[in-house]
């Protein structure tokens, strides 16, 4: 089951079993900080009495270690793992809260008999369970957990209504039956009796304050800056991905401060104006970055297979592909990069934070009439976040064509219901988006796809704007402080903008995303889905599969796709 995990950490390895042999923690190793022996892992108290394993990275260790000190705890190693045992036997589970970082981990109190699994604050990093009433298995994948030959494989149906929904499936479900997911900002209590109980230990400070333009420029340079110091801290050197965009151009600014030479990473498309790592190019030779790229065609689709083995719970976000190859290109060269995941959450930059047919373009227009798509409207309603989202959304409609009879009792009666969990029409537009970007989009699309792409490379992903000071900040303040329907992103833009030329400032704003022609392939979509396993073992219909080609239906043709390369290698093998 452990080494299942040995791309998360190549590194090295540990084991540690109980006396009794009824407790065992297990832990791969992907070494930054302390590179010796003394912060292998699982590691423990000086009485071995509390141990730990823990997945990522706790960024203001040094500043808690430095409170421990001072209570007379002594430290044999300089691992935030380490701190991190401390800081329990100091303050309980009330030093979760404390912890700025991605990490997932489980400890293990002897005295108490009580196992804790905890997950960070916005979901960087997974955390899967399995539970019955005499055992518990937790991993980082569900690979890990379902290698076991007592666990069943057995798909939740409604997980996959979720999924033809969502593009993901929501937590704390996960694709398959007793196997859940801790939910980010919570941790979850076992004792030996199995009895459990889940705890949130953060929620966000959502106001509505105003703040002058200026003040706030120079706040978010201060909160950034110090942000990016802390993520560098390693023992080997960290790079950073760059698309030429806002948010990774502010990546390569702020660690340029600190940092005089570091490698950049880009992915192109082949034949596409408007490939990133053109734009790219153009910040790494202002920054003066060891600049790395690489250009990809339509035969990279291809790698959408092996891919399943990494994303073992099915996700239909376009980028999987583009994230698992500059992960690739990264790993080459360094273990870890900075990333600019989180931005457009905080500061509302994405198109579905504006009111939609301000911004339609003739050609959004004219595609529209061609394929017969809905033009969105924006109310900031549910409806609108839905459509939004959905890349081929499956109403309940849909949902009754494409699977069979017998599944039809799996489909939610409100497919929104996830949605609806965050959602406040209380609070101003376009606030009532972002707070659903972070808990639903980011939670659990993009920092899912994030984390599976590059720890299939071994590569750690960094985000340093994801940090607790500047999301408390940025959703305390009234949204006209800094949204604007007309510029992308206005804060981030006065920051780069004495620093970047026009051709970047004015760029237009582009997902990690390929041409539409790289989507449309219906040529592959007809060679996954020509022998549906999904079909033959009467879970989809052939007759509306079969329609979607008819449609040139491209967006939902993926999602089946996905989703049968999904089963064919978790389930039907």
């Amino acid at each position: 089951m452990r080494d299942t995990l040995k791309h998360r950490g190549p590194d090295g390895f540990g084991t540690y079993y109980s006396e009794k042999h009824n407790i065992a923690l297990g832990h791969r190793r992907l070494a930054f900080l302390d590179l010796s022996e003394n912060a292998a892992q699982p590691i423990s108290n000086e009485n071995g009495t509390i141990l730990l394993t823990l997945n990522g990275e706790i960024y203001n260790y040094s500043e808690i270690q430095q409170k421990l000190s001072e209570n007379k705890h002594q430290f044999k190693s300089r691992s935030d793992a380490e701190v991190l045992i401390h800081a329990y036997e100091e303050w309980g589970t009330d030093m979760i809260s404390m912890l700025e970082g991605m990490f997932a981990f489980a400890l293990w109190d002897e005295n108490k008999k009580k196992l804790i699994l905890a997950r960070d604050k916005f979901g960087i990093k997974p955390l899967y369970y399995y539970k019955n009433e005499n055992q518990i298995i937790f991993a980082s994948e569900i690979k890990a957990i379902i290698i076991n030959p007592d666990i069943k494989r057995e798909i939740d149906y409604s997980a996959i209504c979720d999924f033809l929904k969502y593009r993901y499936v929501p937590s704390p479900k996960s694709i398959l039956k007793n196997i859940y997911k801790i939910e980010p900002a919570t941790y979850l209590e076992i004792d030996d009796n199995f009895n459990s109980q889940k705890t949130e230990y953060f929620s966000f400070n959502i106001s509505n304050q105003n703040f002058r333009f200026k003040a706030l420029v120079k706040e978010i340079e201060r909160i950034l800056s110090d942000s990016v110091k802390i993520h560098i801290r390693s023992d080997v050197p960290i790079g950073s991905f760059l698309s030429g965009g806002y948010d990774s151009t502010a990546m390569v600014h702020f660690y340029k401060k600190y940092c005089k030479n570091f490698n950049t990473f880009s992915i192109g498309f082949k034949d596409w104006e408007n490939s990133e790592d053109q734009f790219a190019e153009v910040i790494s030779e202002i920054y003066k970055t060891n600049h790395f790229k690489q250009i990809l065609d339509e035969t990279s689709f291809d790698v959408l297979e092996k891919l399943m083995y990494y994303y073992d719970e099915p996700i239909a976000d376009i980028s999987i592909i583009p994230t698992y190859f500059v992960s690739q290109l990264a790993r080459k060269e360094n273990k870890a990069v900075l990333s600019g995941e989180g931005a457009d959450e905080l500061f509302a930059g994405y198109t579905w934070h504006r009111k939609y047919l301000w911004h339609i373009s003739r050609k959004q227009i004219k595609d529209a009439k061609k394929w017969g798509w809905e033009l969105p409207v924006n109310n900031f309603d549910i409806e609108s976040y839905s459509k939004a989202m959905a890349m081929g959304d499956f109403s309940t409609e849909e949902m009754k064509q494409l699977l069979s009879p017998a599944l039809h009792q799996y489909i939610p009666e409100n497919t929104n219901y996830f949605y609806e969990k965050f959602f406040n029409d209380d609070i101003p537009t376009p606030k009532r988006f972002q707070i659903l970007d972070i808990k639903c989009f980011m939670g659990e699309l993009v920092l899912t796809k994030v984390d599976r792409a590059s720890m299939a490379n071994s590569l750690e992903v960094r985000v340093p704007f994801l940090n607790t000071e500047l999301c408390n900040l940025m959703l305390s303040l009234n949204p006209s402080v800094y949204f604007d329907e007309k510029i992308q992103k206005p804060v981030i833009r006065k920051i780069l903008k004495k620093k970047v030329p026009r051709k970047i400032l004015n760029r237009k704003k582009q997902g990690f995303t390929g041409p539409d022609k790289y989507y449309m392939n219906f040529e592959k979509y007809r060679k996954i889905l020509q022998n549906s396993d999904l079909i033959k073992d009467n879970i989809i219909n052939k007759e509306a599969v079969e329609n979607y080609f008819q449609k040139k239906d491209h967006w939902r043709l993926w999602k089946i796709a996905v989703l049968e390369l999904w089963y064919k290698k978790w389930i039907s093998q």
